[in-house]
């Protein structure tokens, strides 16, 4: 028998101690939880994009009676910023929750589909993405979705590749 060892680091920020471009980012996914859609759960997460062009693609989770039909932040926002700038990569991704009438003590981790649309916006540009996880006492800074998902579904764990046109202008042949 072998054993793994996996480990991630992350790096704990206070809210003080972040770059203004990262204040600036976790300023406006704070911002994007009064547009959650949560009846249900009154669970309202907010996310925030900072993109290759300098935008920032904001977005809040969607709720749907039918479940499973709503979508968490993450993705809302993940998939506007790539639908609206195809082009532009993502190189910050940050995450807030609101509950019970505040945000919360401690930083909240994206769901598994969320990780794995992060890291597949990762492939697509084949750049990894900070994450940036708020919470009121700490924030957390993860240096791309492969820490968060180690075992991860890719083309290359698949056995095949997805030749693209972005990835192919850059001399690249990833998925």
């Amino acid at each position: 028998m072998n054993k793994i060892t996996i480990s991630t680091e992350v790096i704990v920020y206070t809210y003080e101690e972040l770059p203004p471009r990262y204040k600036e980012l976790i300023d406006a996914a704070k911002a994007q939880t009064a547009n959650a859609y949560a009846p249900y759960s009154q669970f309202k997460v907010g996310a925030a994009a900072l993109l290759s062009n300098n935008e920032i693609i904001c977005g809040s989770n969607q709720e749907n009676a039918a479940y499973p039909s709503g979508t968490c932040a993450e993705r809302t926002t993940l998939f506007y910023a790539n639908a609206r700038y195809p082009q532009s990569s993502v190189c910050a991704l940050a995450v807030a929750a609101y509950q019970s009438g505040d945000f919360l003590e401690e930083p909240i981790s994206p769901c598994g589909a969320c990780r794995q649309v992060i890291l597949e916006s990762e492939e697509r540009f084949g750049s990894p993405i900070d994450i940036l996880l708020y919470g009121k006492r700490n924030i957390y800074l993860i240096k791309g979705a492969r820490a968060l998902l180690p075992f991860c579904f890719v083309g290359e764990t698949m056995g095949y590749t997805i030749q693209t046109e972005k990835n192919t202008a850059y001399g690249k042949n990833t998925v």
